[in-house]
């Protein structure tokens, strides 16, 4: 399995699909065809690669939505959303005249009574299982998911949303199939105060249909609740990590460089372009994600060094090989060549990043920290904002990176005047765009001032300057101190209220499960003993992302596993926010 599959959430699911799909299969010994949707097609490909299914004895892998040959002598195994368009491309393939000698259909949640009636009306005689597995998450890495559902944030705070309980609701669904997946019935926790209550609205759904789901289990017992927890996390909460320029490698790469479904495109030496593909099956780019861009950089030289020590070696060997040594050679060829591959793929990426932050990136981040963090590198407060402001509108940087500066300085203040805020709109020459700073208040983010009482309230923030930092890398978003605080168990119940009761781990009481108890003795012990499942509404940056890894480390008590409806990035979220009242 790929480096990264081999643990965590990648494993997890992978080991469902065998254990429910291809486990009901394989009764029958001829081999299959397997039809995906999109969904499940990315789904599949994130936890397996062919090579996992052909072992499995499937040995076509067909899309569900396009035309295709009839195949009568195979079985076909479905698996797909339950969804109008699925069933429906379903049905074609049996009326008038099957395709496949039988069908083995997989919905990955619930399926509504009105579409399975419609099948067992058209097809119940081709279909020998029909069962609901409940995945209806992607899971994207080691400990992070998402719900592969970027519409949910025009349908979520766009105002006057038509679908807006539509897509809480389907939300909501597919974190209990992460749940159920997990095998956990987690306490479920929200932010109070947050200006919308959308965060409240969705822990409300989670906690009752998590009740339904466990209400029986296979032995006909209610199953109670375990050592987890869910937070619901709204993405106002911290509208400035996922603006501030970035220099943690995964996140520096996402904001910096055009890379589409994790594809980096990158030059060779001799001009020609070659694509990689940044995941966890590439084990170099599993070490040096989180790694700052100075201590990757700092790898660098040593990485170049072996490359070029490796093809003189490979050289020297070409000149003089014997028959015995020849198989040697060619036994170690293809991780040789691997690995030389991935070193040449993050040497080429960090030189890209590195010409980037030389370029204009270096002169952004000082007056972004300082505006983030409310203080200089010193540590002296910040008593003029505008004073960090005023180089960067003045400097010749994109509009992009001047609307992010500007941001981080409403944000800063909480909102800021009518008046000041249009010149500022003015200054970035945005006159016609400005939604893409004023369309911010449909998230509960303050833009404006206002003299209310009850105005936006900033999460207190944990004193960090004691910690080894970097001068422009400064801020920690503010998704860590929560997860540290849940971890040891200082959340104040008045600001994050339980939905339901929880286990009795985390709700301060001195009782602990049996698994917890031995602290220390065996990490693996205590990792099943406890999950914080952290889901963000709106969107999660790559280092938000980093967090849970980070918190996970340095706890080993807990495993934190981070989700959110998609993944963002500076620019991707400035569109939507534009968007929203498109």
């Amino acid at each position: 399995m790929a480096a990264g599959a081999e643990h965590g959430l990648k494993r997890i699911v992978w080991q469902r699909i065998k254990d429910t799909l291809i486990a009901d299969c394989r009764k029958s010994e001829v081999w299959k065809i397997l039809i995906l949707d999109q969904f499940t097609t990315r789904l599949l490909s994130s936890c397996c690669k062919m090579s996992n299914l052909m072992s499995e004895g499937i040995t076509i892998v067909e899309d569900l939505h396009k035309n295709r040959e009839p195949v009568p002598e195979m079985k076909a195994i479905y698996f797909m959303r339950p969804t109008a368009m699925c069933v429906d491309a379903f049905i074609n393939d049996f009326k008038p005249k099957p395709k496949y000698k039988a069908a083995y259909v997989f919905f990955t949640d619930y399926c509504p009574d009105d579409l399975f009636d419609k099948m067992k009306k058209n097809c119940a005689k081709h279909i020998k299982v029909c069962k609901e597995i409940n995945i209806s998450f992607l899971p994207l890495e080691a400990q992070v998911f998402t719900c592969e559902n970027t519409e949910a944030f025009k349908s979520i705070y766009t105002p006057n949303s038509q679908d807006r309980d539509q897509t809480l609701e389907t939300i909501a669904n597919q974190i209990v199939t992460l749940c159920a997946t997990l095998d956990e019935y987690p306490g479920v926790r929200y932010k109070k105060d947050s200006a919308l209550d959308y965060g409240n609205k969705l822990a409300e759904l989670v906690d009752n249909k998590l009740a339904r789901h466990y209400e029986l289990d296979d032995n006909s017992k209610k199953k109670g609740k375990t050592q987890a927890q869910l937070l619901i996390v709204d993405r106002a909460l911290d509208p400035v990590s996922p603006i501030l320029h970035e220099l943690t490698f995964q996140a520096m790469a996402y904001d910096l460089i055009p890379i589409k479904d994790n594809n980096y495109e990158y030059k060779l030496k001799d001009g020609s372009k070659k694509e990689a593909l940044l995941n966890e099956e590439d084990e170099l780019w599993v070490k040096l994600r989180h790694m700052h861009i100075a201590e990757v950089t700092g790898q660098i030289p040593k990485l170049v060094k072996e490359i070029s020590a490796n093809r003189d070696e490979k050289k020297q060997a070409d000149g003089n090989i014997t028959i015995g040594g020849l198989s040697q050679l060619m036994k170690k060829m293809p991780g040789f060549r691997k690995q030389m591959t991935q070193k040449t793929v993050h040497v080429s990426l960090a030189e890209d990043l590195m010409s980037h932050f030389q370029k204009n990136v270096e002169k952004l981040c000082k007056a972004e920290q300082d505006l983030a963090v409310g203080a200089d590198a010193e540590g002296q407060k910040v008593k003029d904002p505008m004073r960090m402001l005023l180089p960067v509108l003045l400097h010749p940087h994109d509009t992009t990176d001047k609307i992010r500066a500007v941001l981080l300085y409403i944000f800063s203040l909480n909102g800021t005047t009518a008046e000041n805020l249009n010149k500022l709109i003015q200054h970035v020459k945005i006159e016609d765009e400005s939604g893409y700073i004023l369309n911010w208040k449909h998230l509960g983010v303050p833009i404006l001032s206002t003299p209310s009482m009850f105005s936006f309230r900033k999460q207190p923030r944990k004193d960090r300057s004691d910690k080894e930092t970097y001068n422009v890398s400064r801020w920690t978003p503010v998704i860590k101190d929560i997860m540290e605080d849940a971890v040891e168990n200082k959340l104040e119940v008045k600001d994050w209220p339980y939905q339901s009761e929880c286990p009795s781990a985390w709700n301060g009481s001195r009782a602990v499960s049996a698994r917890q108890k031995h602290k220390g003795s065996s990490p693996d012990d205590l990792r099943s003993g406890s999950r914080l499942i952290v889901f963000v509404l709106g969107g999660v940056s790559y280092s938000e992302m980093r967090c849970a890894y980070e918190v996970t480390h340095a706890n080993k008590s807990c495993e934190v596993i981070i989700g959110s409806t998609h993944i963002l990035t500076p620019r991707g979220l400035l569109e939507d926010i534009y968007n929203l009242d498109k």
